[in-house]
């Protein structure tokens, strides 16, 4: 940013917003979309107001520490550093979640697994798990929607077991069933209503993988070996074995793994199966039953 330290000193927060947006705007990597939306987050975490008090009061000169802490933000942002790990919090659902670099950041589109699971209409106390929970926001999303749902929830990463206990404790949710391990392999003698998934799903060659903000989130919680398909898969053969006659798989995946992703359910007996687009018209998500009369 090129104003000297005394002039900032002596800017305005309307200044300082500016100036942040105009130097997002400005990087290579930089989110051009999000700039002005990016720097109110970061200036109104900076001086721990709301953007609100922001818009209200654009005249008044923020403290000295205030403002070099915003324009730390501020770099932090431009590098590719998601705004998400910055401010420590997304939104999901209508949750509000801590997120770390430990846990994938939850996207709108993983949204439309919870659409879909409170859709099915399953009975008061159904038994649901959500396999690789990460932040916990699809547990935790169920759980607060049905009070009397059993969720269940595992991850083979200690460190993103943690952040999910931290979420489930601020939204009294702890109810929820936190379990340590490999998809399904830690829930033996175990049989649901429901399986739910986000796993890995991008191929270790995917040019996305090269976005400067995928480059700080965790690897295991993306990349996925054949193609991308090596988690789904292994979810989709262990699956039965711990699902109750009638139950429920549903899966997140990439763009353009529906029609796969739906082969190796029927493949493996499943029936119903189905995929669903999310709101850019993409087809992310795919499910089937486990037949009652297998």
């Amino acid at each position: 940013m090129r104003r000297t330290a005394i002039e900032y000193a002596t800017a305005t927060a309307a200044e300082l917003l500016a100036a942040g947006a105009q130097r997002l705007r400005a990087t290579p990597a930089g989110p051009d979309a999000t700039a002005q939306l990016d720097a109110e987050l970061l200036l109104a975490r900076a001086l721990n107001a709301s953007r609100a008090r922001l818009r209200s009061h654009p005249e008044e000169v923020p403290p000295p520490d205030a403002t070099r802490r915003y324009l730390e933000l501020i770099e932090r942002r431009a590098a590719g550093e998601p705004i998400a790990y910055i401010l420590g919090r997304k939104d999901f659902w209508t949750l509000e979640l801590e997120v770390t670099p430990a846990v994938l950041i939850p996207r709108p589109e993983t949204e439309l697994l919870i659409e879909r699971a409170l859709a099915l209409q399953l009975h008061p106390h159904a038994r649901i798990a959500d396999l690789g929970t990460g932040s916990g926001a699809i547990a935790l999303a169920l759980a607060s929607a049905r009070p009397g749902w059993q969720v269940t929830a595992t991850d083979l990463s200690a460190e993103a077991l943690a952040v999910a206990r931290v979420n489930a404790l601020a939204l009294g949710l702890e109810r929820v069933q936190l379990i340590e391990g490999d998809w399904l392999e830690c829930l033996s003698g175990s049989t649901f209503d429901l399986l739910l998934s986000n796993p890995p799903y991008v191929a270790a060659d995917d040019a996305a993988l090269e976005q400067p903000e995928l480059g700080h989130e965790p690897r295991l919680a993306l990349v996925a070996a054949e193609e991308g398909l090596a988690a789904l898969r292994r979810i989709i053969l262990t699956a039965p074995a711990h699902l109750l006659p009638g139950g429920w798989l549903l899966l997140e995946h990439g763009a353009t793994q529906a029609a796969a992703v739906a082969g190796e359910l029927v493949a493996r007996g499943f029936g119903q199966v189905r995929s669903h687009r999310d709101l850019a018209g993409r087809e992310r998500m795919t499910e089937g039953q486990w037949p009652i009369h297998p």
